[in-house]
């Protein structure tokens, strides 16, 4: 009686403690990362970045609850939360209003949109390079100011028309950006707090004057960014040779498109992209509607490295512009036309010693097609994302965490073949004879019993 009462007690007070374990475990959680190069876990960079957010992160992300998608985000997105517990994650799925996802840009399922002091950036790629990137940029406090050209009819920066750069000018704002209108025919000079200066593409020649200032602050030190059109009236030769730069004649086609389902050989499709920092793992598509080839001059004062080129099927088109359902067998290269055959560059990156003291390195950037960030066109492909690429370039925002490979090094066995074929004698001849020879072995013995 005793006995029993004895094991009585102990099943309850081991059920008890079960009891309490598991209590204690919903209250308190203890995560350890036992993998040999702490691969579940984030990089101490990371871990650094986080610990200078003084304020929540909201990221959003928009993914269907059909699939394992959401329990993937939901896992990565825990690594951030064990280090800052106010970063809370919330989802929305697009299914439950496919008007309101279009509307705000969302095309890819699992976007995920980080929200840090009243700014907020999208990713499309879940890693921890993108996700800690991101929050870097969103960190920078200061406000930049991004001045674009304007009475020259130029593309408007807060327009609602289809060429208008208003989508775009939002997205700024939400980086901390403000987009402002720069009438130089009126002022005569660039504010000295302007950090940008975009022209974009104007429709009639700009007064000298303006011409001319726009010269004089690229010798100051201004970054520029200047979005070129085929065949481009703008008077602002003078701006294309401080560049070191010219505008190849007619307009860019490119036959290659056909393979993306595009039935307009002068919209050009970009899918590889020359190494820079504005490119570096940058794997969109990016579409450019009737956009000019630019070239270098020897004589250049700068580095200039090219950011986007058209594939070896296209050429500059002096003649008329090629129409929707036109292909390689009703346009053709014309080489006594001044015309080039691809592959072309029709966007550039510039540095050079900055002549400002503050600053170590001026930056420039000249892309021939404005239509590429504008209303109609920047949800396109991975339009917005370069867009975003190309202004976090021109204004120094470019720095990013470096996350090493922590991949675990013995993932993989190099074997020779006379190592693999010793291991296949093994396993195919002499463990199937030694299993036999044992079980003949055993049944000897028992016999002999």
């Amino acid at each position: 009686m005793g006995a029993r009462f004895g094991h009585l007690v102990h099943a309850m007070l081991v059920l008890v403690a079960a009891a309490a374990v598991a209590f204690l475990s919903t209250r308190y959680a203890t995560v350890t990362d036992w993998s040999r190069e702490r691969s579940a876990s984030l990089g101490a960079e990371s871990v650094a970045m986080l610990k200078t957010l003084d304020a929540p992160v909201e990221v959003v992300c928009y993914a269907r609850r059909q699939g394992e998608l959401r329990a993937i985000v939901a896992g990565f997105v825990e690594r951030y939360r064990r280090v800052k517990p106010d970063l809370t994650l919330r989802f929305v799925d697009p299914d439950e209003d496919p008007g309101a996802m279009r509307a705000a840009g969302i095309n890819v399922d699992g976007e995920m949109e980080l929200r840090y002091k009243a700014r907020s950036e999208r990713l499309k790629v879940l890693g921890e390079a993108e996700f800690s990137n991101a929050l870097l940029r969103l960190s920078r406090a200061r406000e930049r100011i991004v001045a674009f050209l304007e009475g020259e009819g130029e593309r408007q920066p807060l327009g609602k028309a289809n060429a208008d750069l208003g989508q775009f000018a939002a997205v700024l704002a939400e980086r901390g950006l403000r987009a402002v209108p720069l009438p130089l025919a009126n002022t005569g000079k660039v504010p000295d707090n302007t950090d940008l200066v975009v022209v974009a593409n104007p429709r009639v020649a700009v007064p000298d004057a303006v011409a001319a200032e726009l010269v004089d602050y690229l010798a100051r030190g201004g970054a520029l960014l200047w979005l070129v059109e085929p065949d481009e009236k703008s008077g602002l030769d003078g701006l294309a040779q401080a560049l070191g730069l010219r505008v190849l004649p007619g307009t860019l086609v490119d036959g290659s498109g056909q393979a993306f389902g595009l039935g307009d050989p002068s919209f050009v499709a970009v899918t590889q992209y020359p190494p820079h920092a504005i490119t570096r793992d940058f794997a969109l598509t990016t579409l450019f509607p009737q956009a000019a080839a630019l070239a270098r001059l020897a004589d250049a004062r700068w580095d200039v490295r090219p950011i986007l080129r058209s594939s070896a099927q296209s050429w500059n088109e002096t003649g008329a512009i090629p129409k929707a359902g036109d292909s390689a067998d009703t346009i053709r290269q014309d080489g006594e036309a001044d015309e080039i055959p691809g592959p072309l560059d029709l966007g550039f990156a510039l540095t050079r010693v900055s002549p400002r003291p503050d600053r170590k390195e001026q930056r420039a950037v000249v892309i021939g097609d404005g239509d590429f960030l504008s209303n109609s066109f920047l949800g396109n492909g991975g339009n917005r994302d370069f867009g975003q690429r190309v202004f976090d370039w021109l204004l120094g925002d470019d720095a990013q965490i470096a996350v090493a490979d922590r991949a675990a090094p013995d993932r993989t066995l190099d074997f020779t073949p006379a190592q693999l074929a010793a291991l296949g004698a093994a396993f195919l001849v002499a463990l199937p004879l030694l299993l036999a020879g044992s079980g003949a072995w055993i049944a000897w013995r028992r016999r002999r019993r």
